[in-house]
């Protein structure tokens, strides 16, 4: 099957699950590789440990920022150029996606080892889970070149119509790690430092696949320094294709500090649960996640090549599956929330707090797919703006206050509340944004 006919001929519900279904499984399976750290620690009983993942969790939330500036950035530039059939510059856009995440990974090293004592100040860390935050941090400081050039590596391979080797990259990474947390955390004994050196074996693993792939299978990507550059737009069409993706994980990491810093004046016991609520309800968000960006070189390509009915039947069908999926997934999660907490951890205080936590962030759960869905389709016509406005009020802007305003009023029930009444919000402003810039379009098309 050649590059043509499944980006512009094949029936839109075969193309969507042609891309859609590996990135899916590429989406989960980062899901079970965050899960995996927080869950073998989760195996220990120690609350502080579990505290201690939650608290550092900014760090690779923050990492994936970049990677998926670089990852999704690229990959939309990367889209446009094969739709035009300009092989020289998918070759610049791979060679500058490698070369910049393995720079801010080392940057990233670097800030970490030298700084770690004020950040995890920061964080939330305090006398009690010091100690474990610090060894988590250490060792997934080395592992930060690996960790954002892997993730964005697979966004590259994706948008080249690979999807079933992005996903191999993905899993080889993940069934690593699932592997070697328990022999780290248990069997070694060290606790929430061995899960980060596991998450770093995983990442160098899944590295080296898509270096493989890179080299010896792909007829487009380049590894090579001759083909790096930062000009002919390939920095800034990058980096502002990428940059409502980047700002989303990056704001992130910030309200999940915050949070921390809410949630800690009531306890360990709260941080360690919305620790385990976070990463259990990555399942709902990052299925719909990974339908959202698996469309994206389809919407990409379809754009590049003018075919704009094509593009809008991929974004009418793409989230349609995302509903279906969000509603599944929520509904599943309603039923068993109190076992999924307690496949975590045992300790009933933090489970108890965990149900309630977890109930409240899965209630936009239906519906947080159209959000991805019209942020994508921004980033495909090359409108990173609006869907930085909307990564910007979801994670940051609107989140960061409204947490203040409603822990003010409702205390520790409205502060783990915020995030899906800020969903909502976002979900409606994307619809109003992505309608008012599809028409401008489609009426730039009829002249």
């Amino acid at each position: 099957m050649n590059e043509n006919e499944l980006m512009g001929q094949m029936k839109i519900s075969k193309a969507v699950a042609k891309m859609a279904v590996p990135s899916v499984i590429s989406s989960l399976v980062t899901v079970v590789y965050n899960m995996a750290d927080t869950f073998f620690v989760g195996q220990t009983g120690d609350p502080l440990q579990v505290a201690a993942v939650s608290l550092t969790n900014p760090i690779f939330i923050l990492m994936m920022a970049f990677a998926n500036m670089f990852g999704m950035g690229g990959s939309a530039v990367l889209s446009m150029a094969l739709g035009a059939k300009n092989e020289k510059r998918a070759r610049k856009t791979s060679s500058f996606v490698t070369y910049a995440s393995l720079i801010v990974g080392i940057l990233f090293a670097v800030i970490l080892i030298v700084f770690m004592d004020p950040i995890l100040a920061v964080f939330g860390a305090n006398a009690e889970t010091y100690e474990f935050a610090k060894g988590y941090t250490f060792h997934i400081s080395y592992g930060a070149p690996f960790i954002i050039w892997s993730a964005a590596a697979s966004f590259i391979v994706r948008a080249e119509g690979s999807s079933k080797e992005a996903m191999i990259g993905s899993m080889i990474g993940t069934v690593a790690n699932i592997i070697l947390d328990p022999i780290f955390i248990s069997v070694l004994n060290q606790g929430t430092a061995g899960a980060a050196i596991a998450t770093t074996i995983g990442n160098i693993l899944a590295s080296g696949y898509y270096l493989w792939y890179f080299l010896k299978k792909s007829k487009v990507l380049s590894l090579k320094w001759s083909d790096f550059t930062v000009r002919e737009s390939i920095l800034t069409k990058v980096c502002g294709s990428g940059l409502p993706t980047a700002i989303f994980s990056a704001l992130m990491s910030v309200s999940t500090i915050v949070l921390n810093q809410l949630l800690v004046v009531y306890g360990n016991d709260p941080v360690a649960a919305i620790g385990i609520v976070f990463k259990a309800n990555m399942f709902i968000t990052f299925l719909q996640m990974g339908i959202a960006n698996g469309v994206q070189p389809l919407l990409g390509y379809n754009y590049g090549a003018g075919n704009m009915k094509r593009f809008r039947g991929v974004e009418s069908y793409t989230k349609k599956c995302c509903l279906v999926a969000g509603i599944a997934a929520t509904a599943l999660y309603f039923l068993f929330r109190e076992q999924i907490i307690r496949l975590f951890i045992s300790d009933n205080e933090v489970v108890s707090y965990g149900v309630d936590m977890l109930v409240a962030y899965m209630l936009s759960g239906p519906v947080i797919g159209f959000l991805f869905v019209n942020m994508n389709c921004m980033q495909s016509v090359g409108r990173a703006l609006p869907a930085t406005i909307l990564s910007v009020l979801r994670q940051g802007i609107l989140l960061i206050p409204l947490l203040y305003l409603i822990r003010a009023l409702f205390g520790l029930n409205g502060v783990i509340l915020g995030q899906s009444v800020t969903d909502y919000i976002a979900v409606i402003l994307s619809f109003f944004l992505w309608r008012k810039i599809r028409k401008l379009l489609e009426k730039q098309a009829a002249h």
